[in-house]
């Protein structure tokens, strides 16, 4: 019996076995041994997985689809999670081993899957998810671009962020109202950061927090000498700095505070 989509975990179950498989294929599957689904409702996606050179593991927080797959995918059992992603500490799972992260995100929380990885991205070589299509576009986009903010600067500083594709409503039971997209995340060779990443993380988030004033502006908390704020950048706003300039901005008023 087909598992019901509940909305208040804004679940969408892709029916679609061509798009499971496209998925599925955006890993490399190189140079780790596990991967954690998460969300895999009816294991479209999972079964794909499943036949890769690696050992799948899921976490589902819904009982009606975790016991659908303890009943289609018996081999699955002993690495079926049943716990809330964003809650649960991974290293009762994983211990220090490496992980990729995959899975047909919930909208609503699909950014915050996006800021854990982050937070464990010395154990998350490669992720591959599908995302409401304007966040999607949004952590893959560069400076310039009107929706470049938060995630793509944070993102895009310690993973190299692809857009694969696009995928229609209609592959989905019930259909979202919008397109989705699938983008591919590859860590960086060096993804420590020649500055203080937490101040780095503190920096970006306040730029974009009034990304229409002049980063002399929107930094002001951060006590900046008279010196520091006649630097060039500070009369920049956040949209038009790479995450090089970031990173370099970051050095500098970490110099300044020193």
């Amino acid at each position: 019996m087909a598992v019901r989509a509940k909305k208040h975990l804004g679940q969408h179950f892709l029916k679609d076995e061509t798009i499971a498989m496209k998925i599925a294929d955006t890993l490399s599957y190189q140079g780790y041994k596990h991967v954690l689904e998460i969300g895999p409702g009816m294991g479209v996606l999972t079964k794909y997985l499943l036949k890769k050179k690696v050992t799948t593991h899921v976490i589902e927080i819904d009982r009606e689809s975790v016991a659908y797959l303890k009943a289609h995918y018996l081999n699955l059992e002993p690495r079926i999670i049943e716990e809330d992603f964003l809650k649960y500490d991974l290293s009762q799972t994983f211990e220090k081993e490496s992980f990729a992260v995959i899975g047909n995100f919930p909208y609503n929380i699909s950014s915050q899957i996006l800021f854990k990885t982050l937070e464990l991205r010395h154990q998350i070589p490669e992720f591959s998810g599908m995302f409401q299509k304007e966040v999607a576009q949004r952590i893959c986009s560069k400076e310039g671009s009107k929706v470049y903010g938060i995630l793509s600067v944070l993102t895009q500083a310690f993973y190299d962020a692809e857009y694969c594709f696009t995928v229609p409503p209609t592959v989905f039971d019930p259909p979202p109202k919008v397109d989705s997209g699938v983008l591919f995340l590859k860590r960086k060779a060096d993804y420590k950061l020649p500055c203080d990443e937490s101040l780095f993380f503190k920096i970006v988030k306040a730029a974009f927090n009034q990304r229409r004033k002049t980063l002399r502006n929107s930094l002001k908390n951060f006590n900046l000498s008279q010196k520091l704020k006649a630097n060039v950048i500070f009369g920049k706003r956040p949209e038009q700095l790479s995450v090089e300039a970031f990173i370099e901005m970051t050095s500098l008023i970490e110099n300044d505070q020193n």
